[in-house]
């Protein structure tokens, strides 16, 4: 029996890889990596925990909470295979998802074409029923033809329903009764109501949002319920807790009813992470770099806080908020944490399109048959075989050779389908690749810094994912910033942050006014209905819970709006012009301008987020795993240095020294590749510290 004391555990699925962590009571982190199980994805959970468990001599009945982040509700939407959904709309709205923001994202592409709606339109229904911008009925609603309808949607097979009226979130009368009729009619069905999902203006993103919400509810039903199932076999009885995309957690049963909150739910948790470990290490600005094994997300951390968006596109070839690159996907609106994310991953494959130019991903090989490497029936190349080829990986095998890989396949598969068609060398190649995949990473980077008026060279590099440390230090140079961070366990590094999130929860309350004659009163009356609603999600003594406010604004005449915290809990006038002067300074940064004085500044919706905080023991030391032989290879750093003879160490092996590239640290979770004009070092918490000269 052991002394370690564990209350948190956190799993992270991933499209490749599960990883577990936990930190014990004095301190001490705890970290387990397997391949993912798909399609049964609670098995590698369970798995995963018992494993890292049985290793420390710990009994599961010790753990209090178990906190997961997984890709359930993402991969739903982007492979198309969420629940079959239908929509009901009022009369004249039918094709709101297909129409969009009549905007084409990509100027230039002529043969550009729009992803197919997640709701077909003969799913789509239409009721006649009519209420003004301020709620008042204009036309009753329809209740013969909704039965007419009724009868329609019996007969097509429907998992989910998703209801969204005009102006409903004004009134919701009449979404509230078609619901109850519908629930009672479809008792099975997943029934979603957009005055419940997002009571705010904008019909196409309000819509998008609910469609998503029904069409992914389905799916997050049935694997929490499976992953509950596991975990109660393995006698982990207690809560289960599901991060959001917005940074904090929550029950699971409260994630059932709004799944759309949890769509990036595990790169939030990885940037939460961040956050926590930049702090302690004294960083107040970072660039979060997570690449996994099938994706690459890039976030910033500004004034030792994370940033949020109100507002995200998923799929559409990138996954970001920026109004500059986005717009392809599908509209959710929803608080998020600003991530931009590319299909780049160890896992993602190279490929040459019509013209013979290379691509990389966004198909990845995942979990299952994964990259050739692994010699379960992969033959296309990815990122991970060119890591390999190049000399980074140790031919030996991956998290400290539990994951076996041969290189001899690696080659093959480069040389098969890129290098001879190409007329390249081998070596030539799988440096294309790699740098190919940094190219598309560098997408993401530019989504959350410079298309928002910030500039990348104001920032450290803060690497983590399985892959992250590989690739970190080529981008920086690109991006001219000096310094890159790569933390312990920083291959399962989503997870770890998961062990740090506070549970959370949030509401929106519309309220259109000029800001300088907010109705007072009004307001403070629906911070109030809110509080109570958020009090009620968490659960628990509300006065531990800890609310912010916040108010999206805008200039008189825009479409759109920021997102401005409340620097101070009370809203008076004082608070009001604190409100505007805030509002105009993140526009100007944003978009280089400001209308001060020549526009008023508009309120358009009040937000509230409710924060319970979590104790949780200091992250002071990882346990020790294997020892990492001290050896070198030779690993090709590009046609300018060629293939060099490179050192290889470990993370421990670091401590007191500051060592010249090239070098090769290897670590249980992950790699880290340090080019011959850097060095790197440990700082006080453990990171690895690489510095890059000035070019």
């Amino acid at each position: 029996m052991s002394d370690k004391v564990v209350k948190r555990v956190a799993a992270d699925i991933g499209g490749t890889f599960t990883d577990i962590a936990a930190v014990t009571e004095d301190g001490e982190l705890l970290t387990w990596k397997l391949p993912s199980t798909p399609p049964n994805f609670a098995d590698a959970v369970s798995t995963g925990i018992e494993a890292l468990f049985r290793k420390h001599s710990i009994e599961l009945s010790e753990i209090d909470e178990v906190l997961h982040g997984c890709t359930v509700a993402t991969n739903a939407i982007l492979e198309q295979k969420g629940a079959k959904t239908a929509l009901i709309t009022t009369k004249g709205f039918r094709d709101v998802l297909e129409i969009q923001r009549v905007r084409v994202p990509k100027l230039y592409d002529p043969l550009y074409e729009k992803p197919s709606p997640l709701v077909p339109r003969n799913l789509r229904f239409e009721v006649d029923e009519r209420l003004d911008a301020n709620g008042r009925v204009i036309r009753e609603l329809d209740l013969d033809q909704l039965n007419e309808l009724i009868e329609k949607l019996k007969k097509e097979d429907i998992e989910a329903i998703a209801i969204c009226f005009l102006h409903s979130f004004v009134n919701p009368t009449h979404e509230e009764i078609v619901e109850t009729i519908i629930k009672k009619e479809f008792p099975e069905c997943f029934v979603s109501i957009s005055s419940q999902i997002l009571p705010q203006k904008r019909e196409y993103e309000r819509t998008s949002t609910t469609v998503i919400n029904s069409y992914v509810g389905p799916p997050v039903s049935r694997y929490l319920s499976a992953l509950i199932q596991k975990l109660k076999l393995s006698n982990l009885t207690n809560r289960l807790t599901v991060m959001q995309s917005s940074g904090g957690v929550l029950d699971a049963e409260s994630c059932l009813q709004k799944p759309a909150h949890i769509v990036e739910c595990g790169p939030a948790a990885g940037v939460v992470g961040a956050e926590y470990i930049a702090k302690r290490s004294g960083f107040d600005n970072v660039i979060t770099l997570d690449m996994g094994g099938t994706t690459a997300k890039a976030s910033i951390i500004e004034g030792g806080k994370y940033t949020l968006a109100d507002e995200y596109e998923v799929g559409g070839g990138m996954s970001s908020s920026s109004a500059l690159v986005g717009k392809g996907g599908y509209a959710l609106k929803l608080p998020v944490i600003d991530i931009a994310e590319v299909g780049a991953g160890g896992g993602s494959i190279a490929w040459l399109d019509g013209v013979g130019s290379l691509k990389i991903g966004p198909e990845s090989a995942g979990a299952l048959p994964g990259p050739a490497c692994y010699g379960l029936g992969g033959e296309r190349p990815t990122v991970t075989d060119a890591n390999l080829v190049l000399g980074y990986l140790n031919p030996k095998g991956l998290a400290a050779g539990t994951v076996l890989i041969d290189k001899t396949i690696s080659e093959s598969a480069i040389k098969k389908e890129i290098a001879e068609p190409m007329g390249l060398g081998l070596l030539e190649t799988a440096y294309g690749i790699h740098s190919v995949a940094n190219a598309s990473m560098m997408r993401a980077v530019r989504a959350v810094t410079t298309y928002k008026g910030r500039d990348p060279r104001d920032f450290i590099l803060f690497a983590f994912g399985g892959a992250g440390g590989l690739h970190a230090v080529e981008l920086a140079k690109t991006l001219k910033i000096k310094k890159v961070l790569v933390p312990k366990a920083g291959g399962v590094f989503s997870a770890l942050g998961l062990l740090y999130s506070n549970l959370e929860a949030s509401e929106t309350a519309p309220l259109l006014s000029l800001l300088a004659d907010v109705p007072l009163q009004v307001a403070e009356q629906l911070f109030l209905q809110m509080q109570k609603k958020i009090a009620k999600t968490i659960g628990g003594d509300a006065e531990k819970i800890t609310f912010k406010k916040f108010a999206d604004l805008r200039f008189q005449g825009q479409a759109y709006e920021l997102n401005i915290p409340f620097q101070n809990s009370l809203l008076n006038e004082e608070e009001l012009k604190r409100l505007a002067s805030s509002f105009e300074e993140k526009h100007l940064t944003r978009y280089g301008h400001a209308f001060s004085g020549e526009f008023p500044i508009e309120l358009v919706n009040l937000r509230l987020v409710g924060i319970k905080s979590t104790s949780m023991p200091e992250l002071t030391h990882a346990a020790k795993d294997s020892k990492y032989e001290l050896c070198s290879r030779k690993a090709y750093f590009g046609p300018n240095i060629g293939l060099v003879k490179s050192r290889v160490v470990s993370r421990d092996g670091l401590e007191n020294n500051a060592i010249e590239g090239p070098l090769i640290i290897e670590d249980y979770e992950g790699t880290v590749v340090v080019p011959p004009d850097c060095k790197a070092y440990l700082d006080d918490i453990g990171n690895i510290i690489i510095e890059i000269p000035d070019n």
